[in-house]
Protein backbone atom coordinates (compact mmCIF):
# COMPACT_ATOMS: atom_id res chain seq x y z
CA UNK A 1 0.00 0.00 0.00
CA UNK A 2 1.23 3.66 -1.09
CA UNK A 3 0.12 6.96 -0.26
CA UNK A 4 0.79 10.29 -1.62
CA UNK A 5 0.53 13.25 0.28
CA UNK A 6 0.58 16.78 -0.21
CA UNK A 7 -0.12 20.44 1.59
CA UNK A 8 -3.77 19.25 2.71
CA UNK A 9 -2.34 16.70 4.50
CA UNK A 10 -0.91 19.11 7.40
CA UNK A 11 -3.36 22.20 6.64
CA UNK A 12 -5.63 20.97 9.60
CA UNK A 13 -1.96 20.56 11.63
CA UNK A 14 -2.38 24.37 11.13
CA UNK A 15 0.49 24.85 9.04
CA UNK A 16 -0.12 27.33 5.72
CA UNK A 17 -0.38 25.71 2.51
CA UNK A 18 1.81 27.25 -0.38
CA UNK A 19 -1.36 27.97 -2.51
CA UNK A 20 -4.88 29.96 -1.07
CA UNK A 21 -5.21 32.73 1.42
CA UNK A 22 -2.76 31.44 3.97
CA UNK A 23 -0.30 31.49 1.50
CA UNK A 24 0.75 34.80 1.61
CA UNK A 25 3.91 35.90 3.74
CA UNK A 26 4.73 39.99 4.13
CA UNK A 27 3.38 40.55 0.33
CA UNK A 28 5.36 37.99 -1.15
CA UNK A 29 3.97 34.73 -3.23
CA UNK A 30 5.93 31.67 -1.40
CA UNK A 31 6.63 30.84 -4.76
CA UNK A 32 8.77 34.16 -5.29
CA UNK A 33 10.82 33.12 -2.10
CA UNK A 34 11.48 29.58 -2.29
CA UNK A 35 14.04 29.32 -5.63
CA UNK A 36 17.59 30.00 -6.17
CA UNK A 37 17.60 33.17 -7.60
CA UNK A 38 15.32 34.74 -4.63
CA UNK A 39 18.62 32.99 -2.64
CA UNK A 40 21.14 34.78 -4.42
CA UNK A 41 19.33 38.17 -4.14
CA UNK A 42 18.07 38.21 -0.85
CA UNK A 43 19.40 35.25 1.48
CA UNK A 44 18.40 36.86 4.57
CA UNK A 45 14.82 37.73 3.44
CA UNK A 46 14.21 33.59 2.01
CA UNK A 47 15.50 32.97 5.83
CA UNK A 48 12.87 35.25 7.30
CA UNK A 49 10.44 33.23 5.61
CA UNK A 50 11.81 29.43 6.42
CA UNK A 51 12.50 30.92 10.00
CA UNK A 52 8.47 31.88 10.21
CA UNK A 53 7.67 28.50 8.29
CA UNK A 54 9.84 26.48 10.78
CA UNK A 55 8.15 28.35 13.90
CA UNK A 56 5.00 27.59 12.17
CA UNK A 57 5.45 24.01 12.16
CA UNK A 58 7.29 23.67 15.77
CA UNK A 59 4.12 24.80 17.52
CA UNK A 60 2.03 22.24 14.86
CA UNK A 61 1.26 18.64 16.33
CA UNK A 62 -0.35 15.33 14.07
CA UNK A 63 -3.46 15.55 13.07
CA UNK A 64 -5.56 12.47 13.08
CA UNK A 65 -4.80 12.06 9.39
CA UNK A 66 -1.07 11.48 9.86
CA UNK A 67 -1.98 9.08 12.83
CA UNK A 68 -4.16 7.04 10.91
CA UNK A 69 -1.68 6.50 7.97
CA UNK A 70 1.02 6.01 11.00
CA UNK A 71 -1.38 3.31 12.60
CA UNK A 72 -1.97 1.91 9.11
CA UNK A 73 1.70 1.31 8.33
CA UNK A 74 1.46 -1.36 11.58
CA UNK A 75 -1.34 -3.06 9.78
CA UNK A 76 0.90 -4.13 6.43
CA UNK A 77 3.77 -5.85 5.69
CA UNK A 78 4.57 -3.21 2.77
CA UNK A 79 3.52 0.26 3.79
CA UNK A 80 4.84 3.44 2.28
CA UNK A 81 4.05 7.37 2.44
CA UNK A 82 5.60 9.62 -0.65
CA UNK A 83 5.52 13.23 0.15
CA UNK A 84 5.28 16.54 -0.89
CA UNK A 85 5.73 17.59 2.48
CA UNK A 86 8.90 18.98 4.09
CA UNK A 87 7.47 19.59 7.95
CA UNK A 88 8.60 16.08 9.36
CA UNK A 89 5.04 15.45 10.62
CA UNK A 90 4.54 12.39 9.27
CA UNK A 91 7.55 10.84 11.11
CA UNK A 92 6.40 12.66 14.63
CA UNK A 93 3.30 10.56 14.38
CA UNK A 94 5.37 7.35 14.15
CA UNK A 95 5.55 6.52 10.33
CA UNK A 96 8.59 4.78 9.48
CA UNK A 97 8.47 4.54 6.00
CA UNK A 98 8.56 8.21 4.66
CA UNK A 99 9.75 8.77 1.01
CA UNK A 100 10.33 13.01 1.02
CA UNK A 101 10.32 14.22 -2.09
CA UNK A 102 10.94 17.96 -1.53
CA UNK A 103 13.23 17.41 1.04
CA UNK A 104 12.99 18.24 5.36
CA UNK A 105 13.02 21.50 6.38
CA UNK A 106 14.76 20.57 9.72
CA UNK A 107 17.67 20.08 7.65
CA UNK A 108 20.53 22.65 5.98
CA UNK A 109 22.95 21.80 3.89
CA UNK A 110 26.39 24.28 3.28
CA UNK A 111 26.22 26.69 -0.11
CA UNK A 112 30.09 26.56 -0.79
CA UNK A 113 32.69 24.70 1.18
CA UNK A 114 31.83 21.59 2.64
CA UNK A 115 32.47 17.97 1.67
CA UNK A 116 29.08 16.11 0.75
CA UNK A 117 29.62 14.42 4.04
CA UNK A 118 29.72 16.94 6.57
CA UNK A 119 27.48 19.96 4.46
CA UNK A 120 23.91 18.40 5.33
CA UNK A 121 23.09 18.21 8.83
CA UNK A 122 20.13 19.23 11.20
CA UNK A 123 19.57 22.29 12.69
CA UNK A 124 16.27 22.48 14.92
CA UNK A 125 16.70 25.84 16.58
CA UNK A 126 13.12 27.35 16.45
CA UNK A 127 13.63 30.55 16.39
CA UNK A 128 17.18 30.52 14.40
CA UNK A 129 19.56 31.93 16.26
CA UNK A 130 21.02 33.94 13.24
CA UNK A 131 19.53 35.31 10.30
CA UNK A 132 21.06 34.23 7.77
CA UNK A 133 22.14 31.26 9.50
CA UNK A 134 26.30 30.19 8.25
CA UNK A 135 27.87 27.04 8.55
CA UNK A 136 29.80 26.25 11.45
CA UNK A 137 32.29 23.97 9.82
CA UNK A 138 33.33 26.93 6.61
CA UNK A 139 31.41 30.15 7.28
CA UNK A 140 29.32 30.14 4.16
CA UNK A 141 25.89 30.62 4.21
CA UNK A 142 23.65 27.62 5.10
CA UNK A 143 20.35 27.06 3.08
CA UNK A 144 17.24 24.80 3.71
CA UNK A 145 17.50 21.10 2.52
CA UNK A 146 14.69 21.49 0.51
CA UNK A 147 13.63 21.71 -2.88
CA UNK A 148 12.93 24.90 -4.31
CA UNK A 149 10.75 25.88 -7.45
CA UNK A 150 13.26 25.41 -10.93
CA UNK A 151 15.43 22.73 -8.63
CA UNK A 152 15.49 18.98 -9.80
CA UNK A 153 14.22 16.32 -6.97
CA UNK A 154 17.09 13.92 -5.99
CA UNK A 155 17.74 11.10 -8.25
CA UNK A 156 16.93 8.42 -5.03
CA UNK A 157 13.51 9.23 -3.59
CA UNK A 158 12.27 10.01 -7.19
CA UNK A 159 13.22 7.09 -8.25
CA UNK A 160 11.78 5.04 -5.32
CA UNK A 161 8.46 6.87 -5.57
CA UNK A 162 7.85 6.26 -9.44
CA UNK A 163 8.92 2.54 -8.45
CA UNK A 164 6.33 2.47 -5.55
CA UNK A 165 3.46 4.13 -7.58
CA UNK A 166 3.34 1.38 -10.37
CA UNK A 167 3.99 -1.56 -7.78
CA UNK A 168 1.08 -1.69 -5.20
CA UNK A 169 -1.46 -3.36 -4.39
CA UNK A 170 -3.92 0.40 -3.37
CA UNK A 171 -2.75 3.24 -3.80
CA UNK A 172 -4.22 6.70 -1.65
CA UNK A 173 -3.75 10.62 -2.69
CA UNK A 174 -4.53 12.99 0.10
CA UNK A 175 -4.42 16.31 0.42
CA UNK A 176 -2.28 17.12 -3.14
CA UNK A 177 -3.14 19.69 -6.28
CA UNK A 178 -2.02 16.87 -8.16
CA UNK A 179 -0.65 20.17 -10.24
CA UNK A 180 3.22 20.04 -9.51
CA UNK A 181 5.14 17.82 -10.94
CA UNK A 182 6.90 14.99 -10.74
CA UNK A 183 4.60 14.23 -7.57
CA UNK A 184 1.15 14.77 -9.91
CA UNK A 185 2.37 12.43 -12.19
CA UNK A 186 2.43 9.27 -9.56
CA UNK A 187 -1.31 9.11 -9.61
CA UNK A 188 -1.62 8.83 -12.90
CA UNK A 189 1.70 5.59 -12.53
CA UNK A 190 -0.61 3.73 -10.48
CA UNK A 191 -3.86 3.75 -12.47
CA UNK A 192 -1.76 3.08 -15.85
CA UNK A 193 -0.47 -0.05 -13.75
CA UNK A 194 -4.29 -1.15 -12.95
CA UNK A 195 -3.62 -0.04 -9.00
CA UNK A 196 -6.72 0.81 -7.53
CA UNK A 197 -6.42 4.65 -6.66
CA UNK A 198 -8.50 6.60 -4.45
CA UNK A 199 -8.02 10.37 -3.98
CA UNK A 200 -8.96 12.10 -0.47
CA UNK A 201 -9.58 15.90 -1.04
CA UNK A 202 -12.07 18.44 -0.27
CA UNK A 203 -11.91 20.31 -3.91
CA UNK A 204 -11.86 17.97 -7.36
CA UNK A 205 -8.35 18.15 -8.82
CA UNK A 206 -7.21 17.68 -12.21
CA UNK A 207 -7.02 13.64 -11.16
CA UNK A 208 -10.51 13.67 -9.78
CA UNK A 209 -12.13 12.41 -12.89
CA UNK A 210 -9.66 9.56 -13.36
CA UNK A 211 -9.15 8.11 -9.95
CA UNK A 212 -11.41 4.47 -8.69
CA UNK A 213 -13.09 6.50 -5.72
CA UNK A 214 -13.12 10.01 -5.01
CA UNK A 215 -13.58 11.35 -1.27
CA UNK A 216 -14.45 14.77 -0.83
CA UNK A 217 -13.05 15.37 2.97
CA UNK A 218 -10.57 16.38 5.03
CA UNK A 219 -7.65 13.65 6.05
CA UNK A 220 -8.08 14.26 9.11
CA UNK A 221 -11.95 13.12 8.35
CA UNK A 222 -11.39 10.82 5.98
CA UNK A 223 -8.15 8.71 7.13
CA UNK A 224 -9.15 7.79 10.59
CA UNK A 225 -12.71 5.74 9.06
CA UNK A 226 -10.54 4.37 5.85
CA UNK A 227 -8.20 3.09 9.01
CA UNK A 228 -11.57 1.45 10.96
CA UNK A 229 -12.66 -0.22 7.50
CA UNK A 230 -9.13 -1.89 7.04
CA UNK A 231 -9.27 -3.85 10.10
CA UNK A 232 -12.34 -5.10 9.50
CA UNK A 233 -10.86 -6.88 6.70
CA UNK A 234 -7.67 -7.64 8.49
Amino acid sequence: MVCLTGAGMSAESGIPTFRGEDGIWKNHQPEELATPGAFVRDPNLVWEFYNWRREKIAKSSPNKGHKALAEMEKLYKEFYIITQNVDGLHQKAGSKNVIELHGDIWYVRCTEHCTKETSLFSLYDVPLKELPPHCPNCGALLRPHVIWFGETLPEAPLEAALELSANNDFFIVVGTSAMVQPAASLPRYALRAKVHTIEINPEPTPITDIVNEYVPANAGEALPLLLKEMKTYL
